[in-house]
C-alpha cells in the first residue's frame, strides 16, 4: 500500500492508525539476486515488487553535505575493486563483489589548521537549495509525499573528515575543533532549512550517524550531551519551525547505552534497530513507550534459519503490544546472502497474516527503500 504522508505520520506519531505498516528498508545484499534467480525467482520477486511492501512517496530537499573543492577522478578500475578520488580529496576504495559504498583510504583533516583550511566546505550557499524544487515539493506534499531534509551527523561529519580512530581521539583531545566543526554545520543547516521552509513545510529531519557496533557506541552519553546535543537542538529547533515532527537517526549497532542521551538531544525516531546488536524493539517500547518511534527491528539473520524460528521471531516482534502506531515493521537491514527464497516468501506471508494485512498483490514498481 502507498501511504499518504498524513497516514504515515499519524501512524508513527500515534495519532490514530487502523493499519500496520510493513516495509523492506534496504533491499538485498549484493549476490542475493543471483542466488534467488538460481532458485527460480520471478523478476517481480527479484525487484521485490511481488511482496507488496508498504511505502510512502518521499521528497528530499536541500544539500547539507561538505562541498569539497577537489575534482573527482577515477584512479583505478579493475574487476575486483575500484579507487577514485572524491571531492574532499579522499582516495575511496570500492570492493565490487560485496560492497555498495566505497571506504576512504585517507582523510583531509588531522589538525585544527587542516580544519580551518577546509572549513569553507561547510559554508552555506544558494546552490544548497533550489526554490523551484521546493515549490514542486510543496505540490507533491499536498498530494501525499513526505518531505525530508538531511543534516550531517554530529559524529559522522568529523569522521568523514578525519577517520574513525582519529575522530574518537579528537572528541577527547581536540574538543575545540569538534565544537567548531559542528558549529559550522549548524550554521549552514539552519540556513538551508530556513530557505526551504519559506517555500515548503518539512515533515522529517534526518541524520546519518552509524556510530555503534555490536559491542556498543563509539561515543558516550556524556559526549553526545556535550557536543551533539547543542548541534542537534539548534537544527531541530529550526526544523520544527519549518513543520518537522520527526527527527530520525540512522545508526546500526547497539545504541542502548545512548538512547536516553539521544532522546534528550531531540531524536525521536531510530532505525534500523539491529537485534544481533542487542536492539530489542519490544523491550524498548516497554521502556520508552511512545517517546521513541522505531523502524525495522526484525532479525534479518533468522531468515536463514527454520520456518519455526521465523514464525517465533515474528510472533514476538509483531505482538499486539507493538501494534497501533509508533513502529514501522521491517528487517533490521539488508536481506542477507544465504537467505533461501522460500524462507523469504514464508517470512512475508507470515508477517502479513500476523499483522492482519491482505495477501500480497504484486505491483510493478511498488517497492522502494524505506530507510529514512
Amino acid at each position: 500500500m502507498r501511504f499518504h504522508r498524513e497516514q504515515y505520520l499519524a501512524h508513527l506519531l500515534c495519532r490514530g492508525s487502523d493499519r500496520e505498516i510493513f516495509v523492506e528498508q534496504f533491499g538485498p545484499l549484493i549476490g542475493l539476486e543471483d542466488e534467488w534467480r538460481r532458485q527460480g525467482a520471478g523478476e517481480d520477486e527479484l525487484t521485490l515488487d511481488a511482496f507488496d511492501f508498504d511505502s510512502v512517496d518521499v521528497c528530499w530537499l536541500g544539500n547539507t553535505s561538505p562541498r569539497g573543492d577537489y575534482a573527482p577522478a577515477v584512479e583505478f578500475d579493475g574487476p575486483e575493486y575500484s579507487i577514485h578520488r572524491d571531492a574532499m580529496g579522499r582516495r575511496m576504495k570500492l570492493i565490487k563483489s560485496t560492497a555498495t559504498l566505497p571506504l576512504p583510504m585517507d582523510y583531509p583533516v588531522e589538525t585544527m589548521d587542516d580544519w580551518k583550511r577546509v572549513r569553507h566546505w561547510m559554508a552555506d550557499s544558494p546552490e544548497r537549495t533550489h526554490d523551484e524544487r521546493c515549490r514542486e515539493a510543496r505540490k507533491r506534499r499536498e498530494d501525499g509525499a513526505l518531505v525530508l531534509t538531511g543534516i550531517p551527523g554530529g559524529f559522522d561529519l568529523p569522521r568523514q573528515l578525519m577517520g574513525e580512530e582519529n575522530v574518537c581521539v579528537a572528541f577527547i583531545e581536540e574538543p575545540e575543533m569538534i565544537a567548531d566543526i559542528l558549529s559550522a554545520a549548524a550554521d549552514m543547516a539552519c540556513a538551508v532549512i530556513g530557505r526551504i521552509g519559506k517555500h515548503c513545510a518539512i515533515d522529517v529531519l534526518h541524520v546519518h550517524e552509524d556510530f555503534a557496533g555490536k559491542s556498543g557506541p563509539l561515543i558516550s552519553p556524556a559526549m553526545i550531551r556535550a557536543f551533539l546535543k547543542p548541534y542537534y537542538h539548534r537544527v531541530w529547533t529550526r526544523a520544527r519551525e519549518a513543520g518537522a515532527e520527526i527527527f530520525s537517526i540512522d545508526s546500526d549497532g547497539n545504541l542502548n547505552p545512548v538512547v536516553d542521551a539521544l532522546l534528550d538531544s531531540g531524536i525521536n525516531h531510530i532505525y534500523p534497530m539491529e537485534p544481533a546488536a542487542g536492539m530489542d524493539i519490544v523491550a524498548l517500547r516497554q521502556k520508552y513507550g511512545q517517546c521513541l518511534m522505531m523502524k525495522g527491528g526484525i532479525d534479518k539473520h533468522v531468515l536463514r534459519q527454520s520456518r519455526e524460528a521465523i514464525r517465533a521471531e515474528l510472533e514476538y516482534k509483531l505482538q499486539p503490544a507493538m501494534r497501533g502506531g509508533g513502529t514501522v515493521f521491517g528487517l533490521d537491514h539488508r536481506i542477507p546472502n544465504g537467505t533461501p527464497l522460500e524462507n523469504y516468501r514464508f517470512y512475508v506471508r507470515t508477517a502479513r497474516e500476523i499483522l492482519g494485512l491482505p495477501p500480497a498483490l504484486p505491483r510493478k514498481g511498488s517497492w522502494q527503500r524505506m530507510a529514512f
